[in-house]
């Protein structure tokens, strides 16, 4: 005799949502600890340059600190397209797999983003570190980190990745047809990562000019993006931020130089 089938429809969206919260919770628990400095990219100048056992352990921490962040801040954006796959897969009885395969292969890709963001800020530390004009002018980095993501809210490729992104329905029938599927649940993940990565990195980046870890900071950009990707108007805030962010970005290369220069006796001479 078979067993009645439970509906674990109305716990989804609960489910996921404490989720969230608890990434969020665990954000500021990790803040407030004595290891809150694996949060921050600047703690990464402390890693020996060297493969050893040591660095790879520490670098997987900050992968780790990264992983929680983009749980916390990404996932809440890509929660229209996730609803559209447990709608679609609700009647099957491996619908929390399928739908947990879609998440795993989502964040997946951004872990695999923020190493390659956490090991490009380590090459520019070193660089810093080597090139006496590049340190007395670091603010030049933020500057133009800044500017860069303004920029891209202008290009083709934002707007094809972004267009992507606020259209769920069409995106899961093109990546999954439910022959093979539990890989084709996790390659949807992996798709959506890469579109979703294509939309945000630019803003993402903000976060080694302003530093990781920063809470409030990751809320703005959390809601800015989920904002972007999810509302009706979302697609008509991307040049507006785009200007906001030139112009900032201009004033600290213009009121930092300056200001640099009158702190460092030559440095600009």
């Amino acid at each position: 005799m078979l067993a009645p089938r439970v509906d674990n429809r109305p716990y989804f969206a609960p489910l996921l949502l404490a989720l969230i919260a608890l990434a969020w919770l665990s954000l500021a628990v990790w803040d407030g600890s004595p290891y809150a400095r694996f949060l921050r990219h600047d703690e990464l100048t402390n890693i020996d340059a060297g493969l050893n056992w040591g660095t790879v352990g520490l670098m997987a921490v900050f992968v780790t600190g990264w992983t929680v962040m983009t749980f916390a801040m990404m996932l809440p954006t890509s929660l229209p397209l996730l609803s559209t796959f447990r709608r679609m897969t609700e009647r099957r009885e491996d619908s929390g797999l399928l739908l947990t395969l879609v998440i795993v292969g989502y964040v997946l890709i951004w872990a695999a983003f923020g190493l390659g963001a956490h090991i490009g800020d380590a090459a520019l530390h070193a660089g810093v570190d080597r090139w006496h004009w590049l340190d007395d002018n670091s603010w030049t980095i933020s500057g133009a980190t800044i500017v860069l993501a303004g920029v891209y809210q202008f290009t083709r490729l934002k707007y094809k990745c972004l267009d992507k992104c606020r259209s769920p329905l069409s995106f899961v029938t093109e990546h999954w047809t439910g022959k093979s599927e539990r890989l084709e649940s996790f390659k949807l993940g992996i798709h959506h990562g890469i579109f979703c990565v294509g939309c945000c990195w630019s803003l993402m980046l903000l976060m080694f000019a302003v530093g990781t870890g920063n809470l409030a900071w990751m809320l703005v950009l959390g809601a800015v993006m989920a904002v972007e990707k999810n509302m009706p108007w979302g697609r008509k805030l991307s040049a507006p931020l785009g200007v906001i962010l030139i112009v900032a970005g201009v004033a600290v290369l213009v009121v930092s130089g300056p200001s640099a220069c009158a702190h460092t006796a030559g440095a600009c001479a």
